[in-house]
């Protein structure tokens, strides 16, 4: 029953029979039929279909709720006691926001030391999309903002805070200045976030609120994008201060404080509140603790 689950969560993800199956490793016939007898288990329809998926019928979503659950805590209960006579192993899969994808080094590279047989992938996802793949069993945890879109019930360790910078060219327009103010930003062509990230919503809410402007002369998903297009010296971006960091700066290029005002939010490890936890939940949330003990 439990792998009948998996293809129904396979389903929701791929929301395509084919591709739910190769995700699956079946083919499609086999797919199909395990989502029959499933359907027949449980003496209901849970599947929209036509020549293609459509949806899941109100008694499909239900059942999608609870299959979330059940997968979630057998896959948990197969790594507890897998850990047991192993040792940590398995894939930790992490989705974290764009500004936080450079920190992620800070959890993954002392866990690697810890725990050599452990793999890890990192997912580059919207606020929005980490927590939805988190409760939704995609993922063992999530870096994201705490204090600006509700987390729900899940765990959350503070990381570190946000702070804001103005990247730029030493002789580019501001340039030469020690601070800049929101509105001084708000007069220069910017290259931002594209508005799905909440890093970008937070900036429009500071532009806005400092009467500059808020239509970026180049909008990317990418902060690779942002950062080599300043890099030529004929764009500015605003950027988490430790990015600006992470990024290496050079004579020509800075980055500036931003003040007036000088706004922090705190972003951090957001882990499912469920008890027992995953054996590498456990030990990410263990080493992020930790970490922000001991920032050093």
């Amino acid at each position: 029953m439990i792998d009948k689950l998996e293809y129904l969560l396979a389903l929701a993800r791929e929301k395509h029979f084919g591709l739910a199956a190769e995700s699956c490793g079946v083919t499609q016939p086999t797919f199909s039929a395990g989502i029959r007898v499933l359907e027949e288990t449980l003496a209901m329809p849970l599947v929209e279909r036509s020549s293609r998926f459509l949806g899941f019928t109100p008694e499909g979503e239900r059942v999608l709720t609870w299959a979330r659950q059940i997968v979630g805590d057998v896959r948990a209960m197969r790594a507890d006691i897998g850990a047991l006579k192993r040792g940590l192993s398995g894939l930790l899969r992490i989705a974290a926001i764009p500004t936080a994808l450079a920190t992620i080094t800070e959890l993954t590279t002392p866990f690697r030391a810890r725990h050599q047989d452990v793999r890890f992938s990192i997912q580059s996802c919207t606020s929005n999309e980490v927590l939805r793949r988190l409760n939704n069993f995609e993922v063992d945890a999530g870096v994201t903002y705490l204090d600006n879109e509700p987390i729900g019930r899940n765990r959350v360790i503070p990381l570190y805070p946000e702070r804001y910078r103005l990247l730029t060219a030493s002789d580019a327009p501001l340039g030469h200045h020690d601070r800049v103010t929101w509105a001084e930003i708000g007069q220069i062509p910017l290259c931002l976030l594209t508005p799905d990230m909440q890093n970008r919503r937070i900036l429009d809410r500071l532009l806005q609120g400092a009467g500059g402007n808020i239509q970026p002369a180049l909008e990317s998903n990418s902060i690779v994008v942002l950062v080599s297009h300043v890099q030529t010296g004929q764009w500015a971006c605003v950027l988490p201060e430790k990015l600006a960091q992470i990024f290496g700066l050079t004579a020509k290029l800075r980055a500036i404080p931003i003040i007036e005002p000088e706004v922090v939010h705190t972003v951090g490890l957001v882990l499912p509140d469920r008890e027992p936890m995953s054996p590498l939940a456990a030990a990410l949330m263990q080493i992020a603790a930790q970490r922000t003990k001991d920032p050093a």
